[in-house]
Formats: C-alpha cells, sequence, structure tokens
C-alpha cells in the first residue's frame, strides 16, 4: 500500500512538472509566434514556423509524458537521449549550468515517470495534453484576431509621414530600409551614402538621409492609419502612447520579418549600445554589433531637405 502510493505519488509529480515546463512553453511560443513570427504571406508557412519553431519544446515535453506514461522504459531512454542532445547542443557553456539546470532535471524527469505510477491514468493523459492545449487556444486566438486587422496598403516607397508635431520622409523599401539584419555601425554608414531618392548607395558621402532619433520614431508610431501620441521620456527610459502601436503600414512592413528598428542615439552611459524601437513602441537598447535577421532600419530625412 505504501508503496503504492509513493509510486502514485512519484508519478504524479512528474506530470506535474512536465505540464508546467509543456505550459510555460506553450505561453512563451504562442506569445513569440505572433511577435516575431506570423510575418509570412503563406498560411501554410506561418503555421509550420508555429508548430516546428515556437510550439517544438511545448510539443516534446507533452510527447515524452505521454511515451513514458505508456512506455516506461523508452520514456526514459527518450529522456536520456535527450538529455545527451543537450549536452551536445550546448556544448562549450558552463557544464554546471548545463548540469543543474537541464541535463539533471530531465533526466530525474525519466526517473520519476519510470518509477512512479500516476493514478488515475487517464488524468495524467489529459493534463499532459489537454492544460498546455487550452494555454495555446488561449493565447492565440485574440492575438490572432489582432494581427489579421493589422492594415497593410503594400506601398513600400518613399512616405512622409507627418504628426504628433513631428514631420518626416521615410525610406522606400531598399538599401535605406532593408528586409534584412543589419548592425548599428553598418545603418549609420547606409544612411551617409545614400542616394537622394532613397534607392541608391552612392559612391561618396551624401549626409541626406539618417537615423531617426528615439524621440522622432516614438512621435511618428500609428495603428490603424493614426498617430497615437507618443512621448519619449529620456530620464526614465520609457515611452508612453495613448494607444500601442502595431506592425503596420506605413512604417512597417506586415509581411517583413523585422520588428526591431534602429534609432542615432546611443545609451549614454554605454556607448556599444543603441537604441532601437519595437513595432508595438518599446524602447529598448541593443549591443551595436547586433545584426539580427529580426533587427534593422529604415532611414529618414527632413522634409525640407526633400
Amino acid at each position: 500500500m505504501i508503496k503504492e502510493k509513493r509510486s502514485n505519488i512519484l508519478g504524479w509529480i512528474g506530470v506535474g512538472i512536465t505540464t508546467i515546463f509543456s505550459s510555460i512553453w506553450a505561453y512563451w511560443g504562442s506569445i513569440e509566434n505572433f511577435h516575431e513570427g506570423w510575418y509570412s504571406v503563406s498560411i501554410w508557412e506561418n503555421l509550420f514556423m508555429l508548430f516546428f519553431q515556437y510550439l517544438l519544446f511545448a510539443i516534446v515535453f507533452v510527447v515524452l509524458g505521454v511515451i513514458t506514461l505508456k512506455w516506461k522504459i523508452a520514456g526514459l531512454i527518450l529522456h536520456i537521449l535527450l538529455a545527451g542532445f543537450s549536452i551536445w547542443f550546448f556544448s562549450g557553456a558552463n557544464f554546471l549550468v548545463i548540469g543543474l539546470m537541464i541535463v539533471i532535471p530531465i533526466i530525474g524527469l525519466g526517473l520519476l515517470y519510470y518509477f512512479g505510477k500516476p493514478k488515475p491514468k487517464k488524468w495524467a493523459y489529459r493534463s499532459l495534453i489537454f492544460i498546455p492545449l487550452i494555454i495555446i487556444i488561449a493565447v492565440f486566438i485574440p492575438m490572432a484576431i489582432k494581427v489579421s486587422k493589422r492594415v497593410n496598403d503594400n506601398d513600400f516607397g518613399t512616405r512622409i509621414i507627418e504628426g504628433n508635431e513631428v514631420t518626416l520622409v521615410w525610406a522606400p523599401r531598399g538599401p535605406g530600409w532593408p528586409d534584412s539584419g543589419t548592425t548599428w555601425d553598418e545603418a549609420i554608414d547606409i544612411c551617409r551614402y545614400l542616394s537622394e531618392d532613397g534607392t541608391t548607395v552612392m559612391d561618396e558621402i551624401q549626409d541626406i538621409w539618417r537615423l531617426p532619433t528615439v524621440d522622432e520614431a516614438v512621435r511618428s508610431m500609428m495603428l490603424h492609419g493614426e498617430n497615437v501620441n507618443g512621448v519619449w521620456y529620456p530620464d526614465e527610459k520609457k515611452a508612453v502612447y495613448d494607444k500601442t502601436p502595431d506592425k503596420e503600414s506605413p512604417l512597417w512592413d506586415v509581411h517583413s520579418q523585422v520588428i526591431y528598428y534602429w534609432t542615432s542615439e546611443s545609451e549614454k552611459d554605454n556607448a556599444d549600445r543603441a537604441y532601437i524601437i519595437v513595432y508595438h513602441g518599446g524602447i529598448h537598447s541593443k549591443m551595436k554589433i547586433d545584426g539580427q535577421s529580426y533587427l534593422s532600419f529604415r532611414a529618414v530625412k527632413n522634409v525640407l531637405d526633400d
């Protein structure tokens, strides 16, 4: 009786841990899917990224748990293989960190399932499958509705954005508005050499275009074609808006993977970092050498220079 009770407790601890891990990844993956993903024109490509990129860890934990409940030895072997894969994947990192935070927990989880026997088993299966699924659905539906309402006028040419005491000309698609990752120094240089129409990088410095300041970027942010009255508080390093802006025309390309733009301003206390603006209006700083595919820029110039 005591042995059976202990086995039940160990089993439910394993199920609980797996459910917690998969639920966290389900929530994070669903949010990130619509934050940096879901930009493709193809619905199938978007769904592929959803399941095989953003929800992959949640799915792995659920599948591992279900398999281990059904076949203990096979499940334990899979946990050990996953731990070994983690050692290889994170090779070069501190083994104490990998061991304490990844390898040991994964193997320990497999052992909990191996020696445990949660009852009733049907509720263990339901916990593993339906709790993460409910979280995914709860996040996915409202986020999908929000994304479906984004404004996309398919005009990727030169745009004059006016409002909130700022009027700027924003560069057309091309070298001054690339759909690829760019470091801060690269962005600065491209702007300096950009032709007057913003379509060509010249051999000599032109100094017509530039990166927007943080204040200009914040004041230019829009939602559904209307300025959202953004205000930048440099002392607090905070931007405040009447409404939360979104990844929409005319400032952003709905179908681009770029979700951050560089600004011209460096951090006062760290010259190696510069401020970026997120499509939803957030202001953060990044290392100037960063140039991930989702981090780029859009050059601007004053209307009087046009």
